[in-house]
């Protein structure tokens, strides 16, 4: 069993996934999110769920006007769909991805942790 407000102490930097659970062929993953460093992407072939543990977040879909998302909000971003999130202050968010879903998808910036970098 985890308590994932605890589990959240744990991470030190912002845009950071951390997994914390696995269900058959997805990973439930924790990130703390402030500032704007994540890129438009999107995930080819994975569906992405965002769950809003704590705060606010920006979720910005292309083509579609920018929402904001609060706490106990859930967004699924859909495969292949470019988007891009941000949080002017900390906000704690839960996400639930397929093993093989990429951080940033095909995109590379300073804020993308592989797979091994976010057990």
């Amino acid at each position: 069993m985890k308590n994932l407000l605890q589990t959240f102490d744990t991470i030190t930097n912002y845009f950071s996934p951390k997994i914390v659970a696995e269900v058959n062929d997805q990973y439930v993953k924790i990130a703390k999110i402030k500032g704007q460093d994540i890129p438009w992407h999107n995930h080819e072939n994975e569906d992405e769920l965002f769950y809003i543990i704590e705060g606010s977040l920006l979720m910005e879909i292309e083509n579609e006007p920018p929402f904001t998302m609060s706490q106990n909000d859930l967004f699924v971003v859909k495969k292949g769909v470019n988007h891009r999130i941000s949080a002017e202050e900390e906000c704690k968010i839960m996400l639930v991805e397929t093993k093989t879903t990429l951080h940033t998808g095909t995109v590379q910036a300073a804020v993308t942790k592989s797979i091994e970098e976010q057990l």
